[in-house]
């Protein structure tokens, strides 16, 4: 497993906190525009780039005093997405000054990818606020909660605040990802993963691949994690594989426990396995091609459910990561079909709806994340 430490260990080209040489800068723009050019033609890219001003300026309006985003605290079950019995409802959580973690860890993270620091640009204002309520609701024990979030937001609250100090050194925020992240570390089970509360027995790999993601961005960062926990969830990720058969080469959603074997041509889990492959430093056109190939073929089915559906953002959250790492013509391909159905299906207002999830906070907020890759600020997306 020495390409995992290798790949963890590669420091990232991350926007410095004063402004690079007129020459550096010059040739930084000409890199990612090179690059965005391999995703979107000109007239797509200038689509785009209107389509998350608009969004971006929707979330703006829709923090609340405390900094922080709301939404639906629940969970996906079958094809419906649930309310968790102990969740702080969404109503109530802007009126108490609550708000849910992992809604507002993608909405920083949309203006992050779209080069918008803590006090600097012009949401500088908003990254602050939203990134301190991350900071703020740390609990003792390492925990990033808040209104009854668990483990998914956890990680994902882990992976924005590593960001944004990897890109602007954020005050407080280190010894919080160092606690946020000894808590993932120590609460991997004995299956080399993780479910949805910490320190759970069992185990599936959506929930996996979210961790493995948040100890990436937070070691090229240089906070301390384990590679001993990077090899075991990664031998989790492959032992995941399909051996034979129909689906062979892609990957099941548990292995272990109730349900185990029983998903193996899920759109989001298998963009997220290719995610956490990438992540860890491991390319193999092997593991790569029959996952590439299902996520195109099964696009247009998984866009059939609509955009207002949970499946549809998490889902591409991942595969967009995935196609990006692969590059080529499919990566065009999928990208050309996404900005599609993105500018499609954007409202007057700018946001994007989410019937069935936590709403359109998130759904809105990953939207603009999607059209704002090309342009590589986020360190987590960068090859």
């Amino acid at each position: 497993m020495l390409l995992l430490a290798a790949s963890l260990l590669v420091p990232q080209n991350l926007p410095d906190a004063q402004p690079l040489p007129a020459a550096t800068e010059a040739a930084v723009r000409e890199v990612r525009g090179a690059d965005r050019n391999a995703w979107f033609d000109a007239k797509q890219a200038e689509a785009a780039e209107r389509a998350a001003a608009r969004g971006l300026a929707w979330l703006a309006a829709h923090q609340t005093e405390a900094g922080a985003w709301t939404g639906l605290v629940g969970h996906k079950q079958n094809h419906d997405y649930v309310a968790m019995p102990n969740g702080l409802p969404v109503r109530a959580q802007a009126s108490t000054g609550h708000g849910h973690v992992g809604v507002a860890a993608f909405a920083v993270l949309a203006f992050l990818a779209g080069g918008h620091l803590p006090d600097r640009g012009e949401y500088g204002k908003v990254v602050r606020a939203g990134h301190d309520y991350l900071v703020a609701h740390c609990q003792e024990n390492g925990m990033l909660a808040d209104s009854g979030t668990r483990m998914y937001s956890h990680a994902f609250a882990t992976l924005c605040l590593a960001e944004a100090y990897g890109m602007a050194q954020t005050a407080n925020a280190k010894s919080v990802l160092e606690r946020a992240v000894n808590l993932i570390v120590d609460s991997q089970n004995a299956y080399g993963g993780w479910r949805y509360n910490a320190f759970d027995r069992e185990i599936d790999l959506s929930v996996t691949v979210c961790q493995v993601q948040a100890l990436r961005a937070a070691r090229n960062i240089g906070i301390r994690v384990p590679l001993d926990t990077i090899d075991r969830a990664m031998a989790y990720v492959l032992k995941s594989r399909v051996p034979a058969g129909r689906n062979q080469g892609l990957f099941y959603y548990k292995i272990h426990g109730r349900g185990a074997f029983e998903k193996s041509g899920d759109f989001a889990i298998n963009a997220a396995a290719l995610t956490a492959l990438s992540s860890a430093g491991i390319h193999d056109e092997n593991l790569t091609e029959p996952v590439l190939r299902f996520l195109l073929d099964d696009y247009p089915a998984l866009a059939d459910w609509g955009l207002d559906h949970y499946f549809f953002w998490y889902g591409n959250y991942y595969a967009a990561q995935a196609f990006y790492q692969a590059g080529g013509a499919p990566c065009r391909q999928y990208f050309a079909a996404l900005l599609r159905d993105l500018l499609r299906w954007q409202q007057a207002d700018g946001s994007w709806a989410n019937r069935v999830g936590p709403g359109d906070e998130w759904s809105t907020a990953i939207a603009c994340i999607l059209l704002q890759m090309p342009k590589q600020y986020l360190p987590i997306f960068q090859r």
